[in-house]
């Protein structure tokens, strides 16, 4: 990369770092940056505790799970939703594209209906948007002259089906107990999230996110045709295979432990090309960055308005909903022109 390019990565980089710090800061019980520093290196420095041990026990057990959570979730799902508009080739494409939430979602009603124990939950929600996935490439095999026109296709059906099925199940619900843990849960919400949780997404995001960082440049020949592709040694069919099965990782994760949290992957692919371009190489990266950021913040604000917790789904949608009605007026002027 020129140096340059580097710069709007580099303010990537540090407008999460401030987030992240803030974070900590805002809340019933504020830590500041210097108190924050010196309670987080003394896990690991022996510094002398001039800090109280509810402020520790603030730190370790609710904000820092808090906060990586969020940044993975964010991070997830900004990549998986830039990961998708790339290979279909469509700036309107989301995570949802192949029914993972929609398939992520349905699983988690069932535990919640049988009332499984809390483990259940998000394996359930993990099984169901792989299951959901798997589905639509089967359907996709059907129609092997155009592979992208019959994933959409796909996902268009497999997320009626489940959609369906989902609503089924709210309907036969208990609406005293299971409706409302299933209606919370489909808003999407990080609230009592815990290391736990934190063990449970980092690895599926990070053997997501790894290999989508490796393959970044050639991310760039999906924009070409097979054969052109094929011209340059590079196996197009292969790459697509891979990206999808990381954004279906990647989704199908952030599910099962935060909810359906929709928008994320629609609005900052768009904000993060606007940003640093249509490269991969700056797009990869710079996303992951920006959707950690943004994510973090939006939860930051659902659980410090007001004092009950606002589900993240919600403020993501009153952010997302005017940001896609943008892209179609803009779109629209567009093609007029």
């Amino acid at each position: 990369m020129k140096k340059s390019d580097k710069a709007p990565f580099a303010i990537l980089i540090i407008l999460y770092l401030a987030v992240f710090v803030l974070s900590f800061s805002i809340g019933r019980f504020p830590v500041g940056p210097a108190e924050l520093l010196k309670i987080l290196l003394s896990r690991i420095l022996p510094i002398a505790q001039d800090w109280t041990t509810q402020a520790e026990s603030v730190v370790f057990n609710i904000r820092l799970p808090r906060i990586l959570a969020s940044s993975l979730i964010g991070a997830g799902l900004s990549l998986s939703g830039l990961i998708f508009q790339t290979i279909f080739r469509n700036p309107m494409v989301s995570p949802d594209v192949l029914g993972t939430s929609t398939g992520a979602g349905f699983g988690a009603s069932i535990a919640l209906l049988l009332a499984l124990p809390a483990v259940y939950v998000p394996a359930f929600a993990f099984i169901f948007g792989i299951l959901a996935v798997l589905l639509v490439w089967k359907v996709a095999a059907k129609v092997p002259s155009n592979q992208v026109l019959g994933l959409i296709l796909g996902g268009i059906m497999i997320s009626s089906l489940f959609q369906s099925g989902t609503s089924f199940i709210k309907l036969v619900a208990d609406p005293e107990d299971e409706l409302p843990a299933i209606t919370y849960f489909l808003m999407g919400s990080l609230a009592g999230t815990g290391m736990d949780e934190v063990k449970l997404i980092a690895p599926p995001m990070l053997i997501s996110i790894i290999p989508m960082l490796l393959l970044s440049w050639r991310m760039n020949l999906l924009s070409l045709s097979e054969e052109e592709a094929k011209s340059l040694g590079v196996n197009t069919k292969a790459i697509r295979a891979i990206a999808i099965a990381a954004a279906t990782l990647m989704t199908a994760s952030t599910v099962a432990v935060a909810g359906v949290i929709g928008w994320v992957g629609l609005v900052i692919p768009h904000i993060t090309r606007m940003t640093v371009g249509p490269d991969s190489r700056k797009t990869i990266p710079s996303s992951i960055f920006l959707g950690a950021a943004f994510l973090t913040v939006v939860d930051t604000i659902s659980r410090s308005v007001t004092y009950s917790e606002i589900p993240i789904g919600i403020l993501t949608s009153f952010i997302g909903a005017p940001f896609f009605l943008y892209l179609i007026i803009k779109e629209g002027r567009k093609n007029e022109a």
